[in-house]
């Protein structure tokens, strides 16, 4: 396909309130000034170097569910967590929402920081405690995490978190630890607008041409999504050092790649290097959309289709990125952490962007064809109001069975990993169970 124009429990037997400050209340932006490391941080930027590129991929023609599926736990009692960032040798690097970054290799888990500035930082929480955000079904805290592409050369782990800054003033903050340095904390880029409980956004990931892309929510702020020179309501694309790469679009603050976003808690990569970006909506009408440099995605007032009654639709605006999937008004997915997987362990999945499930309690997997897709069962999404070029057919698989999956992730093994989000204060009363949170791995039976 071408691209667009435009303390825990192991398993023996395995491996591995809102916010009151507007827009113009944050600090300006400055990116001329790298973050200070020792280590050198530049990279190459050659998308021929990227294992998993393969600019002439194809869309399998069958549904995923002619196979069936399975999961294997490898690590159970974990506190909240959010992203999980795989080194090449295997090792695991977990986020839990807590305040705690730790490390998983060899069956044994560590952790690797516990910043004291993320929003009510927690050592522990047993399950059924009350009180705190975790209670309170916040989604702030310690998010996204990403290492760098050169590791372990550059001993380099990035981190996004939610601090407070005044009162009724939260905020969010890009850092990254030197993990051979006493995992010392360095700025990366300061005064992202936040929120106490709502539209952090925070999906970190290097993508095909090690660029570091940063996603964050509108922090309920109403302008902040159309406003190119706020970081609110974006997906960032910067240099390991933090500042702008020159192939940006040029807006007021460049290292803005796209904007008009609610909420994009996920991002990853089709095989010729195009994003793809799950992204929460209002009352349903979740996302899943082709990132394109400088796109405007619509939010705050685009949102569905023609028929939708309550937000404008796409169709009457030529100056907005229209959808790959919108699941339309009252159906929720609460899409978050996916990865395009390209590996051959769940062969089934192969070629297919595969999403974590919040509200929804499922792992959705969406196959995008370029044109006319086949018929493959499951949900299509083809209609004029949605991506002119692609069609997208949407399936899932255990609903109700792992609870809110936070994040999928391929490891470098080719196996596919699921993260749990039952301790958060929002799964239904069949969870959290005994032994979440938990990481998992995806079989095909």
């Amino acid at each position: 396909m071408r691209p667009l124009a435009s303390r825990r429990r192991f398993l023996a037997s395995t491996g591995a309130a809102g916010i009151a400050a507007l827009a113009g209340c944050f600090s300006p932006f400055d990116d001329t000034e790298p973050v200070d490391s020792e280590y050198d941080l530049s990279v190459d930027h050659d998308i021929d170097d990227w294992d998993r590129h393969d600019p002439e991929w194809s869309a399998p023609q069958s549904s995923p569910l002619d196979a069936s599926f399975g999961t294997e736990t490898i690590i159970e009692g974990l506190e909240v967590p959010w992203d999980l960032e795989f080194a090449p040798d295997g090792e695991v690097f977990i986020s839990e929402r807590v305040g705690r970054i730790s490390h998983y290799s060899s069956g044994e888990l560590e952790s690797v920081a516990d910043p004291d500035a993320v929003i009510d930082h927690a050592d522990a929480i047993e399950t059924g405690e009350e009180g705190g955000w975790w209670a309170g079904g916040s989604e702030g805290g310690l998010l996204g995490i990403a290492l760098h592409p050169n590791y372990p050369d550059v001993p380099v782990l990035y981190a996004f978190y939610t601090y407070q800054a005044g009162e009724e003033d939260y905020r969010n903050r890009l850092v990254l630890y030197d993990l051979d340095n006493g995992n010392e904390e360095s700025v990366v880029i300061d005064d992202i607008p936040g929120h106490r409980i709502i539209h952090n956004g925070a999906r970190l990931a290097f993508g095909p041409r090690n660029y570091l892309w940063v996603t964050t929510g509108d922090a309920n702020i109403e302008s902040a999504p159309q406003n190119t020179g706020n970081l609110a309501g974006k997906i960032l694309r910067i240099k390991p050092d933090g500042t702008a790469p020159d192939g940006n679009p040029g807006f007021e603050d460049p290292r803005v790649y796209s904007y008009g976003h609610r909420n994009p808690q996920g991002i990853s990569y089709l095989p010729d290097g195009m994003p793809i970006a799950p992204e929460h909506g209002p009352a349903g009408r979740d996302e899943v959309n082709l990132i394109e440099s400088g796109g405007n995605y619509g939010w705050r007032g685009v949102r569905g289709g023609p028929n939708d009654g309550e937000y404008e639709s796409y169709s009457a605006h030529d100056d907005v990125v229209n959808p790959l999937v919108n699941t339309g008004a009252g159906e929720s997915w609460a899409p978050c952490g996916g990865v395009f997987y390209t590996g051959d362990s769940v062969p089934a999945l192969q070629n297919r962007f595969v999403t974590g499930g919040l509200v929804s309690q499922r792992v959705n997997i969406v196959t995008a064809f370029e044109g006319q897709a086949p018929d493959i069962g499951g949900q299509r999404f083809e209609a004029d109001w949605q991506h002119p070029e692609y069609d997208a057919v949407a399936h899932h698989i255990f609903e109700d069975e792992l609870g809110r999956i936070r994040h999928v992730e391929q490891g470098p093994d080719g196996n596919l990993y699921a993260i749990t989000s039952n301790r958060d204060g929002r799964a239904t009363e069949a969870f959290p169970k005994e032994g979440d949170d938990r990481l998992v791995r995806i079989v095909q039976n």
